[in-house]
C-alpha cells in the first residue's frame, strides 16, 4: 500500500509541473458552466439533470488528454524500463497511476461544486439525485482513466493514445444508445446496454446505486487495469 501511495503522490504531483493540469481544469469548469447555464436559464427548472447529460461526452474529450501520457510519455522518454525496475510489483505502479488520475478527477468534480451551488441557491433541486450523479460520475471517469491508461500503455504515441481512447470510449458509450438500439433484435438489446458506459451512468443519476451499476464499473475499471499490467509484463519480456 505503501508503494501505491508513493506512486501517486509522484504522478499526481506531475501533473501540476506541467500546464496541462491547469488548461484541463479551466477548460473542463468554464465549458461545463458554459454549456449548463446556457440552457439551465431557458428551462427554467431547477434540476441538474442537463449537466449531467453532457458529462459523459465532456469528460470522453477531457480524461483521454490525461491518461495519453501515463504510459506513452514513460515509453517515449525511456523512463519506463527504470520505473520497472524499483523493488515494487507491476500492480501497484499501475494502481497508483490510476489512483493519481483519480484523485485528479475528483478535484475538477470538486471545482465544479459551484454549479450545485447556484442550482441550490436558485431553487430546491434534489440533493440526492445530485449527490448519486457526482458519484456515478467518479465511476464514470474511473472507467474511462483505467481505459485510457491500458491503451496508453501499448504505445508510445500520445496522439495515437488518445485517438484509441476516445474510439474505445465512444463504441462503450453508444452500445446502449437508442439509435443503435434500434437496429439490433431485441434479444440482443438488453446486453448492449448492460455492456454500455453510458447507461449504468444513467442508471445511477437517477438516483439509484443499483450494486448491478457498481460491480459493472469495477469490473471494467479492473479488467483495464489487468490489461495495463500484463502489458507492462510483456514489456519485461521485451
Amino acid at each position: 500500500m505503501k508503494s501505491i501511495l508513493t506512486i501517486m503522490k509522484r504522478e499526481f504531483h506531475a501533473y501540476f509541473l506541467s500546464p496541462i493540469a491547469y488548461i484541463f481544469l479551466s477548460l473542463y469548469l468554464v465549458l461545463t458552466n458554459f454549456l449548463f447555464f446556457q440552457g439551465f436559464f431557458i428551462a427554467g427548472e431547477a434540476s441538474m439533470r442537463n449537466y449531467f447529460e453532457l458529462l459523459p461526452w465532456l469528460l470522453l474529450l477531457f480524461l483521454p488528454a490525461i491518461t495519453m501520457r501515463s504510459w506513452a510519455e514513460e515509453r517515449k522518454n525511456r523512463t519506463l524500463e527504470l520505473l520497472l525496475t524499483w523493488p515494487i510489483k507491476d500492480s501497484e505502479v499501475v494502481s497508483g497511476k490510476f489512483f493519481a488520475s483519480f484523485l485528479f478527477l475528483a478535484l475538477a468534480l470538486l471545482l465544479s461544486g459551484t454549479v450545485p451551488i447556484s442550482v441550490m441557491l436558485i431553487g430546491n433541486p434534489d440533493e440526492g439525485i445530485m449527490i448519486a450523479s457526482y458519484i456515478g460520475a467518479l465511476f464514470l471517469g474511473g472507467a474511462y482513466i483505467a481505459v485510457g491508461m491500458a491503451v496508453s500503455s501499448f504505445t508510445e504515441n500520445q496522439i495515437v493514445a488518445f485517438i484509441g481512447t476516445v474510439v474505445l470510449l465512444l463504441v462503450g458509450i453508444l452500445l446502449g444508445h437508442e439509435g443503435v438500439i434500434a437496429f439490433v433484435p431485441s434479444s440482443v438489446a438488453p446486453i448492449l446496454s448492460g455492456l454500455s458506459l453510458e447507461a449504468h451512468f444513467n442508471s445511477i443519476a437517477r438516483g439509484v446505486l443499483d450494486s448491478r451499476d457498481i460491480i459493472y464499473y469495477l469490473s471494467v475499471i479492473g479488467l483495464a487495469l489487468f490489461f495495463n499490467t500484463q502489458s507492462l509484463e510483456s514489456r519485461k519480456w521485451e
